[in-house]
């Protein structure tokens, strides 16, 4: 499991393969300076809510992975997440699709 930080107090694990995916997408955006809401559910351990955050270019993000390697990229899945990020509702988490592994969605 891996940690998304944000602007230095909300830390949220994620797994890593879920995390590099999202940074692919959250860094395309931020280069180009735009900003968008993310939102995931959140784990149990904290009230098995939802989080939204507004991801903007001039708040800080810290990506850390427990893994040393970056995880394949699913070009497919990285679209999904772009579309989605690009929508109203902002980036969500979404299902792996072709993944055998099954639905990573909410972590």
């Amino acid at each position: 499991m891996g940690s998304l930080t944000y602007d230095h107090s909300l830390s949220v694990e994620f797994d890593d393969r879920v995390l590099g995916h999202l940074q692919l997408v959250i860094g395309a955006k931020l280069r180009r300076n735009e900003s968008f809401y993310f939102s995931w559910r959140d784990d149990q351990r904290v009230g098995d809510g939802r989080t939204t955050i507004w991801v903007h270019p001039t708040i800080s993000l810290v990506f850390k992975y427990y893994g040393s390697r970056m995880p394949a990229v699913n070009r497919d899945w990285l679209i999904a997440l772009e579309q989605s990020a690009n929508s109203n509702g902002g980036l969500q988490i979404l299902e792996e699709p072709n993944s055998p592994a099954g639905p990573r969605g909410d972590r």
